[in-house]
């Protein structure tokens, strides 16, 4: 299959299957409160529960799903994914209470797995001097669909109430399975050849890799900055508005300035790890965002946050695609399935424990010192991996 095509149809893939997060998971605390009877006392209590549960099962699955994938088929795996999260988009416009959201959140961490997948078939298919510019392209893909989800999910929650937003997420990913299906073809000598030949000896754990177990680490932390951060931006912006009319429109504009930055900037990101090191890229990417996310702890009106949140995006689309270049590098077809499962295994502990982090800090000290934070962080992962670099 050709790198090119297979190129379009994977970010196309991407962009649906992002913006149908997007248009939906940042206002799940309105939808509980609109839509599923939630009282405002108990609404910081289902919200944790609710983000927190759809996590921590993906932590747990995706791992396993790309065992899997390496041995019956990375495309085989995409279609699980697609299929199942579309039913978890269907239920979630059914549900009723609380705790029947709370379950479709665990029924969706089950059905985790499709960017993995996606971003091994990719990485499979791609030429090595290309392979930074494609990684950047699907980055730029999946920002892009950050970029719309909270635009539409804002405008259809004004005028069609939630509901609607999960049916069409659903139609989306279904669409999603119907492409890998009919459109994309197993990546050829991609299934792993059995580790154990009767001789006892079984493949060393990829955990074990001093490379892969550093960058899983970085991702860990890089998944719970983003966490950290976004499910206090709604309270940030309302405190920053002054009660402006709209909000939900409003705070769904400024939450996509960041990912129309990132889908301007990551191929950019990806051709320059190419030229000059992924490592690098990695490293520059870290520091620009920890600077701009002391900056986002600045500003006292809507305007300046808002161009705040779009120097943040502009860098941050520069960490992912860098880490998934070198672990791409640094491993073969056979492995990859494993490879990004466990890279979306550790992206989701990190996002697991970001909320709680992040609501534990605005409530101990105040909202603006969850950005401090943020860039403390930030700073301390680019000083790690410039240091490991110069001791390789």
């Amino acid at each position: 299959m050709n790198w090119k095509v297979c190129l379009g149809i994977l970010t196309c893939n991407v962009v649906f299957m992002s913006a149908s997060y997007t248009m939906l998971i940042p206002f799940l605390p309105m939808y509980l409160t609109r839509e599923l009877g939630c009282t405002p006392a108990d609404v910081n209590m289902w919200s944790g529960l609710v983000f927190s549960s759809c996590f921590a099962i993906t932590a747990i699955m995706t791992p396993i799903w790309g065992s899997l994938a390496d041995k019956k088929g990375k495309r085989l795996m995409a279609m699980r994914a697609s299929f199942l999260l579309a039913i978890s988009y269907c239920l979630g416009g059914l549900v009723q209470t609380p705790l029947q959201l709370t379950f479709m959140r665990v029924f969706q961490g089950f059905a985790c797995g499709l960017w993995p997948m996606e971003l091994a078939i990719m990485t499979i298919y791609a030429p090595p001097k290309k392979l930074g510019l494609c990684l950047g392209v699907m980055q730029g893909g999946l920002t892009a669909g950050g970029v719309i989800g909270p635009l539409f999910g804002g405008i259809l929650a004004e005028v069609f109430g939630m509901r609607m937003s999960f049916f069409l997420a659903a139609a989306a990913l279904f669409a999603n399975f119907l492409v890998l299906t009919f459109c994309i073809k197993e990546p050829p000598n991609s299934l792993a050849v059995p580790s154990d030949t009767g001789t006892g000896i079984q493949e060393p754990s990829l955990w074990r890799n001093p490379l892969i177990r550093n960058l899983l680490i970085y991702s860990v932390f890089t998944s719970m900055v983003i966490l950290l951060i976004q499910p206090i931006l709604t309270t940030y912006i309302t405190e920053l508005s002054g009660g402006m009319d709209n909000l939900v429109l409003v705070s769904g504009f400024i939450f996509s300035l960041g990912g129309f930055a990132s889908a301007i900037t990551a191929p950019l990101w990806g051709q320059f790890g190419q030229h000059h090191g992924f490592h690098k890229s990695l490293t520059y990417a870290l520091i620009a965002a920890a600077i701009c996310s002391f900056m986002q702890a600045l500003p006292n009106t809507l305007y300046y946050f808002a161009a705040c949140q779009f120097a943040v995006g502009l860098f941050f689309s520069g960490i992912n695609p860098s880490i998934n270049a070198i672990l791409a590098e640094n491993t073969d077809a056979h492995t990859k399935g494993r490879v990004f499962g466990l890279l979306f295994s550790a992206q989701q502990i990190g996002a697991m424990i970001g909320p709680l982090l992040g609501g534990a800090i605005a409530t101990l000290l105040g909202i603006k010192y969850v950005f401090i934070a943020a860039g403390i962080i930030l700073t301390s992962i680019s000083i790690v991996v410039q240091k490991r670099k110069q001791g390789e």
